[in-house]
């Protein structure tokens, strides 16, 4: 498997992990580490919820190189206000947000120190993770929820404000569920800017500086590209009714694929 390499940019890594189970393989932690520039790395776990969620992503963190790990556990937006964690998480070369529902993780944090923050901290070279909910709120626009269909509808997605780190990609997790593709597709119908990825359980998506994607893990992730689209009937849809959407390229990426978004090029290790 190629590394991704390391070197100095602007921009931390976003990087989304699409299943429920809050945890990394070795050859994800690896990567992660491989892209901390420091001798010495250090991470922090942002916990958010009614309740903490279980895991044993410090233990992999720190058995793949990570000198230590922090966990801060925010349920409430008055935790979230709270400077000492803003000093908790300043020293770090990751943070990992951990959530179950976009939702739920934005309307405790969202447009609090700890939202700020976070989005400074990736600004000036701070890799950011969101692990399962937390996957879809990374973005610009974030998906909140949807009816299950195969096919685009008119009301077939909630949409909602999500954390910002990029405006470039559009996040969906657990995409191998059924329903997912018919909800992203609608989202996007909304914005043919966003590319819009759907991340499989046990799947990481690395989305690089320079926006070049790459998946890491024991599964794929599908990516619907609207650049070329011709058509869309969202404007004249009725509510209920599925939508038209003419031109759209989609990209299966099996771990280890790469993704140009400048060139919107998809690329395999084993491809030449």
């Amino acid at each position: 498997m190629p590394s991704l390499g390391s070197g100095k940019f602007d921009r931390g890594y976003i990087i989304s992990i699409g299943g429920c189970k809050h945890q990394l393989d070795d050859l994800v932690a690896e990567q992660i580490r491989s892209i901390c520039l420091s001798a010495s790395a250090s991470a922090v776990i942002v916990n958010v919820g009614p309740s903490s969620i279980e895991h044993k992503l410090d233990k992999v963190l720190t058995s793949n190189g990570f000198e230590d790990c922090v966990e801060l556990n925010i349920s409430s937006r008055q935790d979230a206000n709270n400077p000492k964690l803003l000093e908790q998480m300043s020293d770090k070369e990751l943070v990992i947000i951990l959530g179950e529902k976009p939702l739920q993780i934005s309307t405790i944090i969202g447009g609090t120190p700890v939202a700020k923050q976070i989005r400074k901290l990736n600004a000036d070279g701070v890799h950011v993770v969101g692990s399962y909910g937390a996957a879809a709120l990374l973005s610009e626009h974030m998906i909140a929820g949807g009816e299950e269909s195969v096919a685009p509808k008119q009301d077939g997605v909630t949409m909602a404000p999500g954390l910002g780190l990029t405006n470039r990609f559009m996040l969906d997790y657990h995409f191998e569920q059924p329903g997912r593709l018919g909800r992203l597709l609608t989202a996007l119908s909304y914005n043919p800017f966003t590319i819009g990825i759907g991340i499989d359980e046990g799947s990481a998506l690395f989305i690089s500086p320079k926006d070049e994607l790459q998946i890491f893990g024991q599964g794929s992730a599908t990516l619907i590209d609207p650049s070329n689209l011709q058509y869309s009937s969202m404007g004249t849809a009725g509510s209920g009714d599925y939508i038209s959407l003419f031109g759209l390229q989609m990209h299966i990426l099996a771990p280890g694929s790469r993704f140009k978004a400048a060139d919107s090029k998809a690329y395999d290790e084993h491809w030449a």
